[in-house]
């Protein structure tokens, strides 16, 4: 509604500035008293403002008021430079009064470009917020979210992102881009699939407009020669940023840098499934336990059930008690006592107790 109402303001306007020219004598004697041409094209103008207004959607806001302020400094440097070579143009000279203008206007046209040109190749250092131009290193308001090269391949991350859990800016560094594109070119067929895996998540991320999904380009001096752990961890502080990682080793390196980590190990196993001591489920054994009286089942997250008195019922879909739950840096474990295949008979007389 504010946009419609803006509109018609700004057709109203027009309409009142093209009545405005065609009522100065100047216009009327060059266009032979038809002055209506000048007010047609006027509201032609105001209209095809408008109408490109409309179908360009997708305005960047950093990119937009970059242009502002690079305008605005290439026209204060025009002035301030004109001032100072008034001097050497006399005024009572018409034609070294009409000198000066000219040099002016080139002035101001390389001033101008030159300005905005070095703005939008540096607004990833600024960002100019309007009315106040504050400077603000990269990202400002929520924490950008760092990806690392690992956490890309693993592919999680798009589902995470999907569900609105993050909605954080997701910067994606090129020195880690680079390291996938490697990935993807490698002579050996697993570490090609596994690079091209990644280039596709980034391509899901990138299509996705939901997401906000940023290419880091600069590198900073101290970044120059460091391995790409640390250029993450260094990329981070700068940023003011997390790192999002399922790397054990970058997450410790990056808390010993006062760094903050989003493991999505770590959110994996917050997320799964708790089971107390004394609770029964189902589960199907599918392999022999490092014991004797052993067997291994899985949970559908992944999480490791150890069975005792489960060996005799492999492949087969069993009842059990849990004993005792281990939460380890690799994930959780449950041991269990085999009680009944599903819909059989009670084993009874089972140890209760299960070891690793």
């Amino acid at each position: 509604m504010a946009l419609i109402v803006l509109r018609i303001v700004f057709i109203l306007v027009a309409a009142g500035v093209g009545i405005t020219v065609i009522r100065v004598d100047t216009f009327r004697s060059a266009l032979q008293e038809n002055p209506w041409p000048a007010f047609v094209g006027v509201m032609m103008l105001a209209l095809s403002v408008i109408g490109i207004d409309i179908f360009v959607k997708n305005k960047r806001y950093d990119t937009i008021s970059g242009v502002y302020f690079g305008l605005l400094v290439g026209l204060s440097l025009t002035y301030i430079l004109g001032l100072i070579t008034q001097v050497w143009f006399p005024a009572d000279n018409p034609g070294a009064v009409t000198a000066h203008r000219a040099l002016q206007l080139v002035v101001g046209m390389v001033l101008c470009y030159s300005c905005i040109s070095l703005v939008l190749q540096t607004k990833d250092d600024f960002r100019f917020i309007i009315p106040y131009v504050e400077f603000a290193k990269e990202v400002k308001g929520p924490k950008p979210y760092v990806l690392d090269t690992s956490i890309v391949i693993d592919g999680r991350i798009a589902d995470v992102v999907e569900t609105g859990f993050f909605d954080n800016v997701l910067i994606m560094p090129r020195f880690v881009l680079a390291e996938l594109q490697g990935i993807a070119d490698s002579s050996d067929k697993l570490k090609r699939s596994r690079g091209r895996r990644g280039l596709d998540i980034l391509n899901r991320l990138r299509n996705n407009d939901q997401v906000d999904l940023k290419i880091h380009d600069r590198e900073t001096p101290d970044m120059e020669g460091q391995p790409v752990d640390m250029k993450l961890v260094l990329l981070a502080k700068l940023l003011e940023g997390k790192i999002v990682t399922g790397d054990y080793n970058l997450n410790k390196v990056a808390k010993l840098h006062n760094v903050e980590v989003i493991n999505l190990n770590e959110i994996a196993n917050a997320l799964k499934p708790v089971f107390l001591p004394g609770e029964h489920l189902s589960v199907r054994i599918v392999k022999k336990g490092e014991e004797d009286s052993q067997g291994v089942g899985y949970l559908d997250d992944g999480t490791m059930i150890v069975v005792e008195g489960g060996r005799d019922h492999i492949n087969s879909q069993v009842r059990i008690l849990v004993t005792s739950v281990l939460q380890t840096s690799a994930g959780r474990m449950i041991f269990g006592r085999y009680e009944a295949n599903e819909g059989g008979t009670s084993g009874g007389g089972q140890k209760t107790h299960a070891t690793a």
